[in-house]
């Protein structure tokens, strides 16, 4: 039996699943901030490869030449493949959206489709086993609003720029966006104030606040780099707003943290009606949600009026691992869809 790992190299994480004959055996996370440079990807995988040993075939995507280690995509692109191939050796292989998979050597030549491709993997892999959806797959940084039909990806967008255009691709994330970036004001306390445009709290913190968030599904450093704790994300939300925690009562900044997150849900819901107004799936069509923030995309899918399909539902695994290829969907897609060429 062929045993495939999918990776998925984000510029804030590095994801893999480990498949053997169409099921996906392991998935593994790392925190990879590349922005810092690519020290922390080498340790990612060097945790990870003694893990996967023996597989005979790697499927790699990507979105990590994004990262402003690098100057331009294409240069991440590159460099990001050289290493992968380097580490992971000669079964390796590069998704390029819907060229497929190139070999190493193609890099260069085929940047523009490997570059953030892997939605279009997790996409690919939904037409093989549903006959039409929307995939809706939030990550800590951004949600991807995708159709599928007939066995086709029916985006218009290939690029981030032209997804974004289209709706395809939405700037917020269920664990790193910072706040500011969701409004210039907020409800609080009675009235609306105004939300000062400075890095000094994430969705995390608004998720802590509010008593939602899994804290599996935060592993990069808080915006001031201080802890991760209930008090230390009101003083963050706090500081959102020009005050201290102690201005306020703990009700209070779990309803500002609420008011937050209520205004990502709503982005990316507005992103998901500007998609199905293109009438590409039928009113019958399911939401397939996917990724850290299935937690909010479930109340997406219920403003829409949709029926829901989870990600991991469309995989053959163990129960205990669900949570995982949740969190990991391209990189389960990618290493499922690479053991079938």
């Amino acid at each position: 039996m062929v045993r495939t790992v999918g990776w998925d190299v984000g510029g804030a994480h590095l994801k893999a699943a480990l498949a053997e004959n169409g099921r996906v055996l392991k998935v593994f996370q790392e925190a990879t901030p590349l922005w810092r440079g690519l020290d922390s990807l080498e340790a990612a995988l060097a945790a990870i490869l003694p893990q996967v040993a023996g597989a005979e075939h790697h499927g790699v995507t990507m979105t990590g030449e994004l990262a402003d280690v690098f100057d331009t995509r294409p240069e991440g692109v590159a460099s990001l493949a050289a290493l992968m191939a380097e580490r992971l050796g000669p079964g390796t292989r590069l998704y390029a959206g819907a060229r497929g998979f190139v070999p190493p050597v193609e890099a260069a030549e085929a940047a523009i489709s490997i570059a953030s491709a892997n939605w279009h993997a997790t996409a690919r892999f939904i037409a093989t086993t549903m006959d039409e959806a929307l995939l809706v797959d939030m990550g800590s940084t951004t949600t991807d609003v995708v159709p599928v039909a007939e066995g086709a990806v029916l985006a218009r967008g290939t690029s981030d720029a032209e997804r974004m255009e289209a709706g395809e691709l939405v700037y917020v994330g269920y664990t790193r966006t910072a706040l500011m970036a969701l409004g210039a004001e907020m409800p609080f306390a009675g009235r609306r104030v105004p939300v000062m445009n400075e890095l000094f709290a994430t969705m995390a913190d608004a998720l802590r606040a509010a008593g939602a968030l899994d804290e599996d599904d935060d592993l990069q450093d808080a915006a001031d780099g201080k802890a991760k704790t209930l008090e230390a994300s009101r003083a963050r939300l706090a500081r959102m707003i020009g005050r201290d925690a102690a201005e306020a009562s703990p009700e209070a900044w779990a309803d500002l943290g609420r008011a937050f997150v209520e205004a990502a849900i709503r982005r990316v819901h507005d992103a998901a009606l500007v998609v199905l107004s293109r009438a590409e799936v039928s009113e019958d069509a399911s939401i397939v949600v996917a990724g850290t923030g299935r937690p909010l995309l479930r109340r997406v899918a219920s403003r829409l009026d949709r029926g829901i399909v989870d990600f991991a539902d469309l995989v053959e695994c163990r129960d205990e691992l669900r949570d995982a290829v949740r969190r990991a969907a391209p990189a389960a897609a990618v290493a499922l869809l690479a053991s079938k060429e």
